[in-house]
């Protein structure tokens, strides 16, 4: 398929071919979202944690003898079942949360949502990045010519191009490595700026 190519100004400046194989996909909605559970269950980190009996401080002695007291026989002060003791089935630190997906439906999902942003026209593609001087006034212009920055935006430079700490202080707006692409961040965005030489390599990391 065809797309428009815009130079800096917003000016058409060409066409470029994308391939069907990763613009042209079928809108999964299951597929998409599952991937994106998985990827937000993978960087789950479990924060609460209660002490068990067996790290809770003190009770190596035994509280009184076995047999004689009339009492009920216990083995350790932090049991369970005395004040201050360890928690039965408390929040545990080392609960894993992580999902799996398979690396060819997380491929497939990033697929289709690159090609809902292309027929929602949510994507655009740009001649040179290079033309944009490195410089955060340059970019935050660039990109109030390009799209409304009320809504957030993700570009994508060539894999060399790092621009995150040009960008940085523009409000909603982010970029991320053609090789590092995923659910997540392309749903995030309202819009997406690709420049011209990364669709290749999208296309040909994406294998």
């Amino acid at each position: 398929m065809t797309i428009d190519v815009f130079d800096k100004n917003n000016n058409k400046a060409g066409t470029a071919e994308l391939s069907d194989r990763v613009f042209n996909v079928e809108w999964n909605a299951d597929l998409v979202h599952q991937a994106l559970v998985a990827q937000l269950a993978n960087r789950r980190e479990p924060l609460a944690h209660a002490k068990g009996r067996g790290e809770v401080r003190g009770g190596g002695k035994k509280p009184w003898k076995q047999k004689g007291t009339g009492r009920a026989r216990h083995g350790s002060i932090r049991s369970p079942i005395w004040k201050g003791g360890g928690v039965t089935f408390g929040p545990n630190k080392d609960r894993n949360f992580s999902k799996k997906i398979n690396s060819k439906m997380n491929r497939l999902a990033i697929f289709a949502v690159l090609s809902k942003k292309v027929k929602d026209n949510d994507l655009r593609v740009v001649e040179n990045f290079a033309a944009v001087a490195d410089k955060t006034k340059d970019w935050n212009i660039f990109l109030k010519g390009m799209i409304d920055l009320r809504s957030k935006a993700l570009i994508i430079p060539t894999a060399e191009n790092n621009i995150n700490k040009t960008i940085s202080n523009i409000k909603n707006a982010s970029s991320i490595s053609p090789k590092s692409l995923n659910v997540y961040d392309l749903l995030k965005a309202k819009n997406i700026i690709i420049e011209k030489q990364a669709v290749s390599e999208i296309e040909n990391h994406y294998k």
